[in-house]
Parts: structure tokens; sequence; C-alpha cells
């Protein structure tokens, strides 16, 4: 990388289900007054270590590759001053791979792409403490005769994560030219994502938005932090509906317009309405309520029935790579959710009626 490139997308060293969602690299760089014309397949294969022309090729055809905000073919012949943004998806990283068949909850499959419904506890790809039983080992023996899985690539297909303790929804690529596509909508905000959450407290509007650049805390490296006055961290939004009202908590609805790491459960503790036995921002304590005992045996019952923080990835809404048309999936909250939800449900009903 040359003094003019910029990295814009973090490299944070953390476990698995602390890394930001999405997996992708961005690379600017602006081409020297001295350039002579050269396709830039070959400029960017010169330019960028450890980037194979075929990667850069393959991220073109995707239109991935923008001079000046305009997508070029792998052919466009640079010119001096021309600025160049460059998005693709990780390469790969040097660890073991071992194919594991563990069932998936699969909700959709074609040539290009695999729809999983995640269940809660399972670690998205190989990292720090995981080097086994997670979806990438699960997909690598799922799809063992597709190329992109025969690599050994600790991230292969993916664009996107959710922490380890949250279920729901993903989409994982198949293919180079399905991956390189899915990484750019990504990267330009335009996947649909719902999460429903269950959080402390009763919000004071039914609606709203939470805006707050997010980035690692100061004070605990195992978290993240919302900086206001945006003096550090990454843009972050998040809109937010309130679905029901049970009292001492609220379900909520989630849309992001960003995917920062922890975006939900930073923005909604930064609010004052941390998740629901989320450990790590204080929703695993009783924030809110009475102090009879009987509440207090009822939440901590809520919380052995699901020993998490209470978020699901609802849905996902995006442009098919191949066929150019919106698609959407979607899956309902897995039963610990559904249980604790009775339960608040049941709660309330029998404190009104008393």
């Amino acid at each position: 990388m040359t003094e003019n490139e910029v990295w814009t997308d973090e490299d944070v060293v953390l476990d698995e289900d602390e890394q930001q969602e999405e997996l992708y690299e961005h690379y600017s760089v602006t081409v020297d007054k001295g350039q002579s014309p050269l396709r830039i397949d070959k400029f960017l294969t010169n330019r960028m270590e450890q980037v194979s022309r075929n990667r850069i090729q393959t991220a073109a055809d995707a239109g991935n590759i923008l001079v000046n905000g305009t997508a070029v073919k792998s052919s466009y012949k640079v010119k001096p001053q021309d600025r160049i943004s460059i998005v693709m998806p990780y390469p790969v990283r040097e660890i073991e791979i071992i194919p594991e068949n563990i069932p998936l909850d699969i909700r959709y499959e074609d040539d290009d792409l695999i729809i999983v419904n995640k269940a809660a506890g399972m670690v998205v790809h190989p990292g720090h403490g995981n080097y086994s039983g997670t979806l990438v080992n699960a997909l690598t023996y799922h799809l063992k005769d597709e190329p992109l899985f025969q690599e050994g690539d600790m991230r292969a297909g993916l664009v996107h994560r959710i922490d380890k303790n949250t279920s729901g929804i993903l989409v994982v690529a198949k293919n180079e030219r399905a991956h390189a596509r899915l990484a750019k909508q990504f990267f330009d905000h335009t996947i649909d994502r719902v999460y429903h959450a269950l959080v402390w407290g009763n919000m004071e509007q039914d609606e709203g938005t939470i805006t707050g650049n997010i980035g690692r805390s100061t004070r605990d490296r195992l978290k993240m932090a919302v900086f206001p006055d945006g003096e550090s961290g990454r843009h972050a939004v998040t809109h937010y509906r309130v679905l029901e009202r049970l009292g001492y908590v609220n379900l909520i609805e989630c849309r992001l317009e960003t995917g920062r790491t922890h975006q939900i459960r930073v923005h909604m503790e930064y609010i004052g309405h941390p998740l629901f036995n989320d450990e790590r921002y204080g929703g695993d304590r009783i924030l809110k309520g009475t102090t009879f005992s009987k509440y207090k045996q009822f939440v901590e019952n809520c919380f052995r029935i699901m020993p998490r923080h209470a978020l699901h990835a609802r849905s996902l809404g995006f442009i098919h790579p191949t066929t150019g048309k919106y698609v959407f999936f979607e899956s309902d909250e897995p039963n610990d959710m559904k249980t604790v939800l009775a339960r608040w449900r049941n709660y309330i009903a029998g404190r009104t009626e008393e």
C-alpha cells in the first residue's frame, strides 16, 4: 500500500463474535500525476499486496471498482489523478478449516447463495478460542463441491456476520461472483436488515433513530462504545420501533442502516435500554421493576431460560446477485426467546388483573 491509499475498514483483533459484521475490505488510491496509461487490473495488482489479478477482475465484473465514482471494467486504462475505489471480500487467511458435518437450518439455497438460520451459541467462523464447530466448518462440509469452499478460507462466502449469541438469518455466497456483488450491497448499505430485541425499560417514543459513532471503548477493550461527537469510531445509525410494551421491558424492531460491531447492543445501552440479559452491556441484572422477591425470582428464571442477550436477526432483503430481483427471507424468534416473551406477557396480564 502506498501513502496515498487509505484503509477504511477496521482491522480489530477480537474474538469472532466481537468483530464487525461486514466481511469486506475497502481500498482507495489516487493515481500519481506521472502515471502512464495502464489497464486498471494490472495497475491494482502492482499496487495491492497479496491481491491476485483474478480477484481484482472479479471485483470489476461485479461493478465493485469505481474510478471517479463510476464503475469500470478490468480493461479500463488509468489516467493521472484518477480516484480509484475498490470493494472486495476479505482474502484467504492462514488457518486450517476442517469440514464438519454439523446440522444447519437452511432456509433457501440456489447456485449462487445459501440462507442459513443460525442458532444462538454458534460462532460464525473460526477465530481465537473457536477453531471448530463454527458455521464455516459446517458450510465447508455442506458445500464441499463448491470451489469457493475447497480452498480452506476461514471466511469463505461470508459478507456479514452476527454475534455468537445472536440467532437468525445470514446470507452466504457460493461463488466469487455472488460474493463480490453481495459485498458491494453491504458496503453501499442497500441491504434491508431487521432484528427483534427485548430491551429493558418502557421506551418513551414508539419509534426513533439512534445516531452515534461506534468504536472500541477506551475503558474496556472487550466492549464497543458510542462517541456522539464523532471524535472516534465509525458512523452508525439504528432505526427502532416498539412492537410490544411488556411493562418493565419492550419488544422492539431494529432496522440497521449501518452494520457496526455490536451496533444494536451498544446503541440501546447508550439510550438507557440495554438488551435483556446482555452481560457485556449491563442487561444481565434487574434494571427495571419492583423490589418484590417474586419479581426477582421471575426475572432470574427468564435469564436461565434464555442465557444470552435477547437479539434475533429476523429478516434479510437484498438484490439477488444473478437475477437482479429483490429477495426477502425471515425467521421467527427461537424457542428460548419465544418462551421468555410469553412469560413476560403472562406476568403483565397477571399484574393487571390484581
